[in-house]
């Protein structure tokens, strides 16, 4: 079942770290979002591979928007 990834607070886009197709494990590391000055780091909360990526460096976000799909 795909996992959808969201953005956990507003921010821009810093790196995204996986390409379409990437396999991933439980908390490997997916995107850096930055935040008033701060670098968040976005986990991974299941294992997959990595089907749609959503954003780009540079995006601002939102909270709850879709950031990529793991299935």
């Amino acid at each position: 079942m795909a996992e959808e990834i969201r953005a956990p607070l507003d921010g821009t886009v810093l790196s995204v770290l996986v390409e379409p197709g990437a396999k991933v494990d439980v908390d490997d590391e997916l995107l850096i979002i930055e935040a008033m000055k701060m670098q968040n780091m976005v986990y991974a909360p299941c294992a997959g591979a990595v089907t749609t990526i959503k954003v780009k460096a540079g995006d601002r976000i939102e909270a709850g928007d879709l950031l990529l799909v793991i299935d």
